[in-house]
């Protein structure tokens, strides 16, 4: 079993801080989808602010999860063996998914956000949401937990049917096989968007993401196998990273521009054969490796060590990542009379959420019989 890395402890707890953000934002730009909305009219710095933050975030934060959730996972099938390994991810995932869908979730949109606005009580429209197959898609935050399940299965059924994996250090890819997997990445995206239609969800996952999480993955996998987040990056490797970054930033210049100056042909950035959708799927993907693999750097470098704040954060992350929807949403009704500019407002609902959210796993989650057992 490789040691364990505090760096990555490190990276998820900042990542999960980033959904809060990113949840936040959603509640007042003009992109994104969420439970409750507060959306002024905003300047066009306003939307080019939100527009820049949500995508250039939307293209690597969950993919990065996804990297390092697999990273121990053939470490993990190795020490369980593949009845044992299954069950502990079901536990893990699956089941906080279904208290999400089941409670969390109606809980949230009935007394909250006060999106269920039918008649007859929260017990009648939970029942009817129910029978009514509504909660298959009410994931809410946790299709990654779903959609990480299914990878774990899928490697349990690769190694099933596969020699086992050899245990031993690897270097990094070289550039030439980074950019490979940049390219495999692009590639794969822009098909699957030429045959899905924008904006199309399945059990609130979007297909067109997958592509991005699937191999993102499998490279974690290779990465954990390999050992590679325990070797020192090069200073050279981390500059290509630095070059890529700069490369994607002066392409999204030219999509913002795009935008700005033909509005009408938006739309076609996000799926159909043409070659805006190929350019964002080609930015996505620059910014997705890049963006990982300097963050990883980055962390390893100088993050690889927990002292009490550090290590109170990464204990009550997944808590938050479960539980912050109600608590976002309550806290942007209280912020609702706040006239500010909305980049500003979700700075403080960003801040406010964390802090209520991290105590509230401390002080009652963690501490609460059967749930401490899930977070």
């Amino acid at each position: 079993m490789p040691a364990r890395l505090l760096f990555i402890d490190n990276i998820r707890w900042s990542i999960i801080i980033l959904v809060l953000s990113m949840h936040a934002s959603d509640t007042y730009s003009p992109f994104g989808n969420w439970y409750y909305t507060d959306r002024p009219p905003l300047t066009l710095g306003e939307r080019i602010f939100f527009a820049t933050y949500q995508n250039w975030l939307q293209a690597f934060f969950m993919a990065l999860l996804f990297f390092v959730a697999a990273y121990f996972t053939p470490a993990s099938y190795e020490r369980k063996g593949a009845g044992r390994y299954i069950m502990d991810r079901f536990i893990r995932l699956v089941v906080p998914t279904l208290l999400y869908m089941l409670v969390i979730g109606p809980l949230t949109e009935y007394y909250i956000a006060g999106s269920w606005t039918g008649g007859g009580g929260f017990a009648h429209q939970w029942l009817e949401h129910l029978t009514a197959g509504e909660w298959v898609s009410g994931s809410g935050p946790m299709w990654f937990c779903l959609v990480l399940f299914v990878f774990c299965l899928f490697y349990a059924g690769t190694r099933l049917t596969s020699v086992g994996p050899r245990w031993r250090d690897r270097p990094v890819p070289a550039p030439r096989a980074i950019f490979a997997f940049i390219l495999a990445m692009a590639v794969a995206t822009f098909v699957v968007r030429t045959f899905t239609p924008s904006g199309m969800s399945i059990i609130n996952i979007h297909p067109g993401d997958l592509p991005q999480y699937a191999l993102m993955f499998a490279a974690g996998t290779l990465a954990g196998r390999g050992r590679w987040l325990e070797h020192t990056m090069s200073n050279a490797t981390l500059g290509i990273g630095a070059g890529v970054l700069a490369a994607a930033g002066a392409i999204w210049i030219a999509i913002v521009a795009l935008a700005i100056t033909h509005p009408a042909d938006i739309e076609r950035l996000n799926g159909g054969l043409n070659l805006l959708s190929a350019l964002r799927c080609s930015w996505e993907a620059l910014v997705c490796v890049a963006m990982s693999y300097m963050l990883i750097t980055i962390y390893r470098r100088y993050f690889n060590e927990q002292g009490p704040v550090a290590r109170f954060l990464a204990d009550n992350a997944f808590a938050v990542y479960l539980f912050h929807p109600p608590v976002i949403i309550a806290c942007a009704i209280v912020l609702h009379q706040m006239v500010l500019p909305g980049p500003w407002k979700a700075a403080i609902l960003t801040l406010l959420a964390a802090i209520a959210t991290f105590s509230l796993s401390s002080l009652v989650l963690r501490r609460t019989p059967y749930l401490r057992a899930l977070v």
